[in-house]
């Protein structure tokens, strides 16, 4: 099974709760996780050639949340191409703002330049239809899984 680091950005915690649900679901279907908030390059790094899935929400501005945006920095700045890496992406966002899932897709372009293998679709979150972004997330997750 999969060694799989779920790297989170959240500013009032609703990406954490998706990574808190999501973990035991993996684990269930005997994979490794560990959810990282406040991720540093030293936690990243050891799935460079495994998988990872973040899971961000995304500032007013379309930004990621400060808990993953150093390690975003850090990433852009030190690491080159990463092509062993498999990976997804859960990104929450609300469509009243300009910049809708911007964190999101600015880490998945982010790894898409440095060759990453991404599995599925991004999956973008609207807050206005989905208050509760888990019953989202969770159907996906299962699905996503099954690409590994």
């Amino acid at each position: 099974m999969a060694k799989i680091g779920i790297f989170v950005g959240t500013m009032y915690g609703n990406a954490l709760l998706v990574a808190e649900e999501a973990q035991p679901v993996l684990q269930a279907a005997g994979h490794d996780v560990h959810v990282y908030e406040d991720a540093t390059l030293a936690d990243w790094q050891p799935y460079a050639s495994e998988v990872a899935l973040i899971i961000t929400s995304t500032t007013g501005q379309g930004d990621l949340p400060d808990s993953i945006g150093r390690l975003y920095e850090e990433m852009r700045e030190k690491l080159g191409h990463q092509p062993d890496l498999r990976y997804g992406v859960i990104a929450l966002g609300d469509s009243s703002y300009e910049h809708f899932c911007g964190g999101g897709k600015k880490f998945d372009a982010l790894l898409q330049e440095q060759g990453a293998q991404r599995l599925g679709d991004v999956l973008l979150i609207d807050a206005e239809e989905h208050p509760e972004p888990e019953s989202v997330a969770m159907p996906w997750v299962e699905q996503w899984m099954q690409l590994l």
